[in-house]
């Protein structure tokens, strides 16, 4: 059976999450910090916690500085990415990988040639089409929505948004929380990727019609 056809009750997830040097003319962003934390089926809990800093050949652009606040200074002395490799490998392999707008995750991990990570479930996609009403679908958003940030924080305890392990840690519990909300443990792990999010582009193109006719969102008449 492949992972796509596996019931979600039954799938192993991974959260990994990154945060970056940030782009800049003529430099490519790249990743300066990782998180990983595993989970067993649908209602598991969080586990195999992993963060480390990552050594990249770039600087760390001041924009980058302000979100994550990982500056030159700290990484000295942290390991390349390719060196990680065992912890990636023993961490991702077998499990449906799981991220917040995985883009940025994707890429990364393509410093790893043919590693055949995957599938994943991008919870940004997820939040869109199970709650499209929220104003917006950052990974803080949606926390608070679901009311389990207080989960995260017992979990992660002394870090806060944008460490890359406390970001990987509400990706993953967020996960748990969208699955067992909407009964979606008898669900197959493709089907998960496949969610009708018609309501929040529904949605969405409300907004830009509204402000394209002078309405701001949520304004009286």
């Amino acid at each position: 059976m492949s992972l796509l056809d596996t019931p979600v009750s039954r799938a192993a997830w991974a959260a990994v999450d990154f945060e970056g040097t940030g782009s800049a003319p003529g430099q490519a962003d790249e990743p300066v910090q990782v998180g990983m934390v595993t989970m067993d089926g649908a209602d598991g809990m969080p586990g195999d916690f992993f963060r480390s800093y990552i050594r990249p050949a770039s600087p760390v652009t001041r924009a980058a500085q302000a979100v994550h606040r990982i500056t030159d200074e700290q990484l000295q002395g942290a390991p390349p990415i390719a060196s990680l490799w065992p912890e990636f490998k023993s961490r991702l392999t077998g499990a449906v990988l799981v991220a917040h707008g995985a883009g940025t995750e994707r890429r990364f991990l393509r410093v790893f040639p043919l590693h055949g990570f995957g599938p994943w479930v991008d919870t940004l996609a997820m939040s869109r089409a199970i709650l499209p009403e929220l104003p917006d679908h950052s990974l803080g958003t949606v926390t608070a929505a679901l009311q389990v940030e207080p989960t995260v924080r017992s979990l992660c305890p002394g870090a806060d948004w944008h460490d890359a392990l406390f970001d990987a840690v509400a990706c993953i519990v967020v996960l748990r929380e969208l699955i067992n909300a909407c009964s979606l443990g008898d669900a197959r792990v493709g089907q998960l990727s496949s969610l009708d999010a018609a309501a929040y582009h529904r949605r969405r193109g409300m907004i830009r019609a509204a402000r394209g006719a002078g309405w701001a969102e949520g304004s009286g008449g």
